[in-house]
Order: structure tokens, then sequence, then C-alpha cells
């Protein structure tokens, strides 16, 4: 696992994650940042395969994008509104779809903060536990791209909590 300050549609991981509304759509935050780098075919794919459950997750190809895979999970609704456990399944639901696709590594934005205004330390708490517990098939790299100096502290605390390791497992 690594913790990283970035720009998430810049990784060059084999996935990356969008934080999606249910629909699908990719106008504003994380979303929009992939649509521009990646090119507007990631986001017509993606639209043909929703609208999705809240929590649920789908993949489409990564554009211009150094990422082979965009996985879209849906962490919100149409209100823009997201929870706890939404953000719980829709990290539950990437994860399984890299595992389908057979990704040796993803990346994660902060799901659920920007948009969708869920606080920053539970969503680091609740993503870095959710991967921490999944049983998976395949090993993989899971990066955390954060934005920003407190997302980032943010996600290295949740992970020292989780694990008791030290800063030193970051990069």
């Amino acid at each position: 696992m690594e913790i990283v300050k970035g720009d998430i549609s810049q990784q060059d991981t084999d996935a990356i994650v969008n934080a999606a509304n249910n629909h699908l759509w990719m106008e504003a935050g994380v979303a929009g940042a992939i649509k521009r780098n990646g090119g507007r075919e990631i986001e017509e794919e993606a639209v043909r395969k929703g609208p999705v459950q809240v929590g649920e997750a789908v993949s489409t190809g990564g554009g211009r994008l150094r990422a082979k895979y965009v996985i879209h999970a849906a962490v919100m609704g149409q209100d823009l509104k997201t929870d706890g456990e939404a953000i719980r399944r829709a990290t539950e639901s990437a994860m399984a779809v890299a595992d389908k696709l057979g990704v040796k590594s993803i990346s994660f934005p902060a799901l659920g903060t920007g948009v969708g205004g869920f606080p920053l330390e539970e969503a680091a708490e609740i993503m870095i536990k959710t991967v921490l517990g999944a049983g998976r098939e395949s090993a993989i790299l899971v990066r955390f791209v954060l934005f920003d100096d407190r997302a980032l502290g943010a996600f290295e605390k949740a992970y020292r909590r989780s694990t008791g390791a030290s800063a030193s497992t970051f990069r």
C-alpha cells in the first residue's frame, strides 16, 4: 500500500478509481480531472454502463490516461451526498472490479470527500480498513492518491492507526 500526494489522473497504475455519481456523469472534482486528461470517451463509455446503484463500480478504458482502466465507483447518487456505508461499498466494489480485470495496481482518491462533502478523516478510516480487510484472490498494489497535505495526513494517520506502521511506509 502506498499513500502519496498527487493528481490521480496522472498515475501510472493499471487502474485508477473515479469517485462517481450513480449515473456516471463526469463533470466536477476527480471525475472532471479524469475526463479532461483522459478524454470524453471515458465518460461516454461509463454513461452507457449506467445508471448503477450507489456502492457499485464499473470499469471503462483509460482513454489518453497512463492507466489502462478507470474504475467508476458510485459513491453518491444524484443528490451528490454520500455516507460511510456508500464509501465502504464503493471501495469494496472497486477492489472487486480490479480483481476481475486482473490488474496489478490501482490508485484511489479520497472517495466522497470532495463533491460528496463527507468528512475526510472518516473516509480515510473507512477506505483504509476496507482495503486492508478485503480478502482478495490476488495481491495488488493499492495507492491512495491525495490532492493536498490535509488529505495526505488523514490517510497516513488512518493507516498508522490500522496497522501500527511508521511514517516510513509512505512515499
